[in-house]
């Protein structure tokens, strides 16, 4: 009786495993389909959209949701990106001015305006000579936008007239990986990589929760000091933590992981300059930390605030006005 017990404990020990890994698929394939039931929580007041990484942004009454981010025509978010002689991206973080400098797309034609500087433009349609450009690790296909638009960058970033480049991504789909930290945010994954973006195709941020954060800093921010793409209104105050799907409209996207925030918050889009007392990153600091011990063996004390969006639906066009879901 007792050997029979024995040889009945493993089989019985394989039994309950692979019920519980049956279980947990079953929970995972149920998580991750969007929910039937839906909850409206706020509206879209703005819409933005960086065409080059880290420069000024442009603002829209709507955009066609893609899974690359947004687009309107050829204006797609960041989808053109500074580099340096070596291929390697340039942002504000190092250069804080490059956020004076005002993208505009007509047609095919990119124009860049900066304080001081005449405009110029570029046509997208006729950029064709390749490069491979490197951004977080990754090695990405690229399009060199010529001698012209470089001199200009360079004098106005760097003060001389070489140093930087710009260039285009011509592809529909994400070239990128998922980096060894997104990977342990469920349920990143590779459709919700942009193109030269730092995390995601998308991001939202809680107006009231930048009214929150305006009660404990000196001096006032807005949304945009955070360039995400989508502004709601109507939400209480950090309640885009806890959601998990998010419908905008008719187009249905999931919170992938938090908006880990760092010095591009404290440059300001007016004056191209970073705030002395590191405003209001430190202020976030100090109340928006994570405190679960893996969150913050990822993101170490990097503060969160706003989320980061992965398209989950078909293309669909996004308005300023369109109601906001949570199911």
């Amino acid at each position: 009786m007792d050997r029979a017990r024995l040889c009945l404990a493993p089989v019985v020990l394989v039994g309950l495993g692979t019920l519980f890994i049956s279980l947990r698929w079953l929970w995972g394939k149920r998580k991750a389909r969007p929910p039937t039931l839906w909850r409206k929580v706020g509206e879209i007041a703005e819409i933005f959209v960086f065409p080059v990484k880290s420069l000024g942004p442009v603002r829209l009454d709507e955009t066609e949701c893609t899974i690359v981010g947004c687009k309107s025509g050829w204006l797609r978010d960041r989808s053109l990106l500074v580099v340096d002689d070596g291929g390697r991206f340039v942002t504000a973080r190092k250069c804080p001015k490059m956020v004076q400098i005002i993208p505009s797309v007509s047609s095919s034609i990119l124009s860049l305006s900066a304080p001081g500087m005449r405009a110029i433009s570029v046509d997208l349609s006729k950029v064709e000579k390749k490069m491979k450009v490197v951004i977080w690790g990754d090695t990405v296909p690229s399009n060199d936008c010529g001698e012209e638009v470089a001199k200009w960058l360079s004098r106005y970033v760097l003060e001389r007239d070489s140093g930087v480049r710009l260039v285009y991504y011509p592809l529909d789909a994400s070239s990128r990986t998922v980096s060894r930290v997104n990977k342990a945010f469920h349920p990143f994954d590779t459709s919700d990589l942009g193109v030269f973006t730092d995390e995601t195709s998308y991001a939202l941020m809680n107006q009231a929760s930048v009214d929150d954060l305006n009660t404990k800093l000196e001096e006032p921010v807005d949304p945009l000091r955070f360039r995400l793409n989508f502004t709601v209104t109507g939400a209480r105050a950090y309640e885009e933590d806890t959601w998990d799907w998010v419908k905008i409209g008719s187009v249905t996207f999931r919170n992938v992981r938090p908006c880990s925030r760092c010095l591009m918050t404290t440059i300001s889009p007016e004056t191209g300059e970073k705030h002395p007392k590191v405003e209001p990153l430190e202020t976030l600091k100090k109340y928006r930390q994570p405190e679960d011990p893996v969150m913050k063996s990822l993101v170490g004390t990097s503060p969160s605030f706003g989320i980061h969006l992965g398209l989950k639906s078909s293309n669909g066009i996004v308005r300023v006005g369109d109601p906001v879901y949570v199911g």
